[in-house]
């Protein structure tokens, strides 16, 4: 059985619950969990999130799990009792599923009229796609998003998931949860919190929107300060196949930039957007003449703004990562550590992934929901089968 959480942080005392799922919902509550919140996870009998074996999913790190059949007849009231208890909920089923099951807002606000009710979805709760299936890439689509990332003669690039499910989602989640808490806790009334991605992967293009208003930035990729069309501010291809990243913008950065690379000719290219061509094919053919490796002891100690761009292996590695503790083992798992970091409040890894349905106990007793205990719930050796779940 897993260890109680509860423990160090500036959430610490916050009781989360979040109705197991995939992507960024799990995501959010292990945020809110790395920041020192009580979360419990209610997962599916015979279900669980990702593809893998589950003590391998981090994002279920610092939670406890609980099992719980929504379906079951008495399934609604162990989740209702839970959130009578609850500071915050989280659910990420499509629109009008979780009232079906019993446990909507207003369910739950009946309970617990305190209660941050965070809703996480693609599409929204209302709109024409509301009740469509989705992922990352389709929500980023339709935003202009995806199309901005990539070459301009390539399809756009997929920049996997983590600019929808988790920085249009799940940031966009916990920003509006603990605004909503904030709120929760000077006038005692909760309120439901809809954090779709289609709004949030908007959001976050607020400032190019700007640009483009002013004509600053053009409506293509591969042709803007940002995007890679600027050839002081993208990446390069070294002598071993493998790459330099380049964002030197201000003028000092530029020409710190140039006489390193011994290109100090170009220096009045950066203006003249007709030599931009040049000045990338001379900065890609210097880049070329040496490794990865080499590039890196050549800039490391300048203001360039120059850095190798790393693999999900190598970064960990990395000195100044590796001197500020940004990566972390716990539990033969290197994963990111807590962000950000407080000076007050600590956080930290307390646990590991949580295994479906093994604190029932601990939860029961601290929650003080007995019937978590009654004998009919479903208990962790019953949790076992396909781990893909289909959304609801």
């Amino acid at each position: 059985m897993t260890a109680g959480t509860p423990g160090q942080g500036p959430l610490a005392g916050v009781r989360v619950l979040e109705l197991a799922g995939i992507g960024p919902g799990p995501f959010a509550a292990m945020l809110l969990a790395d920041l020192g919140a009580d979360v419990v996870r209610v997962d599916r009998p015979g279900g669980a999130g990702l593809a893998i074996d589950p003590a391998y999913d981090i994002t279920n790190r610092n939670k406890r799990s609980v099992l719980v059949d929504l379906k079951a007849p008495d399934g609604p009231a162990r989740v209702l009792d839970l959130a009578e208890r609850a500071d915050i909920l989280i659910e990420g089923y499509r629109p009008g599923v979780a009232e079906r099951l019993g446990v909507g807002p207003d369910d739950c606000h009946a309970r617990n009229p305190r209660l941050v009710y965070g809703r996480m979805t693609g599409w929204g709760q209302e709109g024409p796609l509301a009740q469509r299936a989705g992922h990352d890439i389709a929500y980023i689509a339709v935003t202009g998003t995806l199309g901005m990332i990539g070459d301009p003669d390539g399809p756009p690039a997929v920049p996997a998931n983590l600019v929808g499910d988790y920085a249009g989602g799940s940031l966009y989640l916990v920003v509006g949860i603990l605004a909503a808490l904030h709120h929760a806790r000077a006038t005692g009334t909760g309120q439901v919190v809809d954090a779709a991605i289609v709004d949030g992967a908007s959001h976050l293009a607020a400032m190019i929107h700007g640009m483009l208003a002013a004509g600053g930035w053009q409506d293509r990729r591969g042709a803007n300060l940002l995007d890679g069309g600027c050839p002081y501010y993208g990446t390069y291809e070294t002598a071993d196949g493998k790459y330099m990243a380049v964002g030197a913008l201000e003028r000092q950065f530029y020409e710190e930039f140039l006489a390193l690379m011994d290109l100090d000719d170009l220096a009045p290219a950066r203006k003249d957007w007709t030599r931009w061509g040049e000045l990338r094919e001379a900065v890609a053919a210097r880049f070329k003449s040496r490794t990865r490796d080499e590039w890196t002891a050549v800039f490391e100690a300048s203001d360039a703004c120059v850095a190798p761009v790393l693999s999900l292996r190598e970064a960990p590695r990395h000195p100044h990562l590796a001197a500020r503790g940004t990566f972390t083992d716990h539990g033969g798992i290197t994963q990111p550590a807590p962000a950000p970091r407080f000076s007050a409040t600590p956080t930290a890894i307390r646990t590991g992934p949580a295994h479906p349905g093994a604190d029932a106990d601990d939860v029961a007793r601290d929650w003080d929901v007995p019937r978590l205990l009654d004998a009919d719930v479903p208990r962790p050796a019953d949790a076992r089968g396909d781990q893909r779940e289909p959304l609801p």
